[in-house]
């Protein structure tokens, strides 16, 4: 009987410009806005942490230093808080600098395939997991961990997916699979690239969290470029499907597009709502605006 390799490592896409969130990603990479008062990157850092990933890579690019800075030590900024007695703080900002974290440039913006394919070194041949900075999951038990279960009970690679309205599946990859035994689990026969609404063969879309294969590289590398000169990592999944078994699973959690300023917003809100020192005074503050624009 084959022996499954664990999933140890984690590959983070992080070389976008950001354009939706513009003026305010001009200077400033997308993964760094924050979401209450913590960076929306940190929050995918953590999920993968949860989840017992023991390495994570960031594809980085351009501009991109100031996440390399928030994770590395700052000295005069520890001192300061010592001085000032500010342990709480001062160990918050330590945890975040001990986190185990590897960078690689995509030195030109060819695709999340090509992005995945500048990993292929780091992750050599083992299963890997990818975690997409635009999909923030807020769940009990973390999506990618959930994802990372039915890796190790079948052996293949994961598709997280939800299910999305009619009218969104224009938007997003979306698979054609079918149920198995096992709960909110599918076998993925293929994938639909933002198919028309009549044409979708399912509202199951792929969403920012996958349990990939080692094969995937090989597969990458013959992959040609599509519109923009990008390489996609649906097309490539699309072939590793047909090579070897391939799964989704439909995974719980309240998702967030925070690469979208609605779904961006709403995460900001429900987040501050989660804090009891601010959920009091900012339900006050959303009854009264919602009394003021009443009709």
């Amino acid at each position: 009987m084959t022996t499954i390799k664990p999933v140890r490592r984690a590959v983070i896409p992080a070389a976008g410009l950001g354009t939706r969130f513009l003026p305010a990603t001009k200077a400033t990479p997308k993964e760094m806005l924050p979401i209450v008062d913590k960076p929306t990157i940190q929050y995918i850092i953590e999920e993968a942490l949860a989840s017992g990933i023991e390495d994570i890579i960031i594809i980085s690019g351009k501009s991109k230093r100031a996440i390399e800075d928030h994770f590395d030590r700052n000295m005069e900024l520890e001192m300061s808080l010592e001085a000032s007695g500010k342990f709480e703080q001062l160990e918050m900002v330590r945890r975040i600098s001990e986190i185990n974290l590897h960078y690689i440039r995509q030195k030109e913006p060819r695709g999340l395939g090509h992005a995945i394919l500048c990993a292929r070194r780091f992750i050599g041949d083992e299963p890997f997991a990818v975690l997409l900075g635009d999909d923030v999951v807020d769940s009990e038990k973390p999506a990618l961990k959930q994802l990372i279960d039915v890796y190790d009970r079948r052996g293949f690679s994961v598709l997280g997916v939800q299910e999305v309205a009619p009218e969104k599946v224009s938007s997003y990859g979306i698979i054609d699979g079918a149920p198995t035994e096992e709960a909110r689990t599918y076998t993925v026969k293929d994938m639909v690239e933002k198919p028309a609404q009549e044409e979708a063969p399912s509202r199951l879309a792929v969403l920012g969290r996958y349990i990939i294969t080692p094969e995937i590289f090989d597969i990458l590398e013959n992959t040609p470029p599509g519109r923009g000169n990008e390489i996609q990592l649906t097309d490539a999944l699309r072939v590793l499907a047909k090579q070897q078994p391939m799964y989704a699973y439909n995974f719980e959690g309240r998702r967030y597009d925070v690469g979208d300023k609605q779904g961006f917003i709403e995460a900001t809100v429900e987040y501050a709502l989660k804090r009891p020192e601010m959920r009091g005074k900012l339900l006050e503050y959303l009854k009264h605006i919602v009394d003021a624009n009443k009709e």
